[in-house]
């Protein structure tokens, strides 16, 4: 591992990620709101308990104790009348009052039943008013009416002295059930008071952790996201030596450092294919001045020996027809093998330079009728036609755009070939069909002849390889080579069917329209054997 490539090791908060400071952040913010919201939520409750207390209880049981002190009131004003008078009619108010107080201490029993105090009072106030209906009330009301009870008289003082017990118990009473009213009327004021501002609080709290939450997350994500998308957008602009800085959470830092990281491959890269294009420009300069040679070489071919050749062929022939036969067999021999010398010397260069031609003088793109080239090659080839009794059959052929002249060499070498390598004893029968397959347009050339061995079918498309030698079949060995020249310079492939027996078939393919930029055909290598091996 490189220098490049190691950090130190982070500690600390440094070393804490994005995930876990909002892991971290969102427990705390969660914790203190659920203290908040447990706080705030027994407030409340108590808040209720109070208000419930103070509407059910304290002032029901304030008031009913009024009610039954007014009952007490009553029965001793019945009491004190029948007393004096003997009439009938104060008994009235009196058994009133004995029912009422019934219901009503009834009523205080059940509202005050968890408050000892207030319970006590109750009881205080029961037992006075039984004394005084026990001493008082209840003997004068069994008095006969009609007259005046000598006991009122008797008992006066006595009646007195109890009820004011009566009275002292009613008002201990009240007075505790009034001091209750108020104790909780004010704790209710004063927890009011303090849910108001656990309520403000928690909302401040929440207002400041909301916007610490914001905060952190503006300076410790989208700063540093902003950061990093400004100097990724500073690269992409083409500044690549602009160095990215890590800021932020641990995992933005490691982001960051390997953006960086690419960013420094990238520059070494950039740096690596400038040197390679250089290479590139420099070797397509020695490319062109070698296809400049190549060209002169072409142009010296075709004229410089060109004549001198023809000169050798001249006067060869020349000799052949006006001395042949005057000199013994073996000079006229070799007058044959200087003039069969020259001839194919003369053939092989012109196949050479059309060979060498196709791409860069023949490239007239046009629409190009295959059925009426193929037609014209076949009247070209009539006469080897005729002489071997070849039958030719076709498909209709497409409409293509491409070179006429280069279809014609085409279709004239394959047919040719066809033609020329068949079998002794049988007739050449040659199909040509066409199909579309996807984009392109595949053709095949089908014949019964001598067939091509599998292990040969790469080595008939290499210039000057043959098969056979030339005294079996003739040839220069460039036919296959300029046929794999043009179908590629045409944006094809050619090939040897090697599952067919029957003789050969050639398959390739064509482009209905051509390469934007058609691939240079290259030269084919050619080897040093001394058998011709080729068609």
């Amino acid at each position: 591992m490189t220098g490049e490539g190691k950090r130190p090791r982070e500690r600390g908060l440094s070393a804490w990620t994005t995930r876990r400071w909002l892991r971290v952040g969102t427990a705390i913010s969660l914790i203190v709101l659920a203290l908040l919201g447990t706080t705030g939520a027994w407030i409340l409750s108590r808040t209720e308990s109070l208000s419930k207390e103070l509407v059910d209880v304290r002032s029901p049981a304030l008031t009913t104790a009024t009610r039954l002190e007014s009952a007490v009131l009553n029965q001793e004003t019945g009491i004190r009348g029948y007393g004096l008078t003997g009439t009938p009619d104060f008994l009235t108010p009196y058994r009133e009052g004995v029912a009422e107080q019934e219901s009503r201490t009834a009523q205080l029993s059940g509202l005050l039943a968890g408050d000892r105090a207030a319970l006590a009072d109750l009881g205080a106030v029961r037992d006075a008013v039984t004394r005084w209906q026990e001493r008082i009330a209840r003997p004068i009301a069994a008095a006969p009416p009609g007259s005046s009870s000598p006991l009122a008289v008797e008992r006066a003082a006595e009646g007195k002295t109890t009820f004011d017990a009566v009275r002292a118990a009613l008002g201990g009473q009240q007075e505790r059930l009034r001091a209750e009213r108020v104790r909780t009327r004010d704790e209710l004021v004063t927890m009011m008071k303090v849910r108001n501002w656990v309520f403000g609080t928690i909302a401040v709290l929440i207002v400041a952790l909301t916007s610490l939450i914001f905060e952190g997350l503006r300076r410790g994500i989208n700063e540093p996201l902003d950061r990093l998308g400004a100097d990724a957008r500073t690269i992409a602009g083409g500044d690549f030596d602009h160095p990215i800085t890590p800021s932020g959470p641990a995992d933005l830092r490691r982001l960051g450092e390997e953006i960086d990281s690419m960013r420094r491959r990238l520059v070494r890269e950039l740096a690596f294919t400038e040197e390679a294009r250089l290479r590139l420009d420099a070797q397509a300069a020695d490319l062109q001045r070698s296809n400049a040679e190549l060209e002169q070489f072409a142009y010296v071919a075709s004229h410089d020996l060109q004549e001198p050749l023809r000169k050798v062929s001249s006067f060869t022939q020349l000799l052949q027809r006006r001395y042949g036969g005057q000199l013994d067999s073996r000079a006229d021999q070799y007058i044959d093998f200087a003039v069969d010398g020259a001839n194919r010397m003369q053939v092989l260069i012109n196949d050479l330079l059309d060979f060498s031609r196709v791409g860069r003088l023949h490239n007239a793109h046009q629409s190009v009728d295959l059925d009426d080239v193929l037609e014209r090659t076949l009247s070209a080839l009539s006469v080897g036609i005729e002489e071997a009794g070849a039958v030719i059959t076709h498909d209709p052929l497409p409409t293509l755009v491409a070179d006429p002249t280069q279809m014609g060499m085409l279709w004239q070498n394959l047919i040719g070939n066809a033609v020329k390598f068949r079998r002794p004893d049988e007739a050449p029968r040659i199909r040509v069909t066409a199909a579309r397959e996807g984009g392109l347009w595949r053709f095949t050339v089908t014949d019964n002849g001598i067939g091509i061995a599998p292990e040969y079918a790469d080595k008939v498309f290499v210039i000057f390889q043959r098969l056979h030698t030339k005294d079996v079949y003739s040839g220069s060995g460039i036919g296959l080579a300029m046929c794999k020249k043009i179908v590629e310079f045409h944006g094809g492939t050619i090939a040897v069917d090697t599952e067919y027996r029957e003789g050969a078939r050639i398959t390739f393919t064509l482009a209905p329209e051509p390469p934007e930029t058609p691939l240079p055909a290259a030269l084919p290598p050619t080897t040093d054997s001394g058998t011709e091996r080729t068609r």
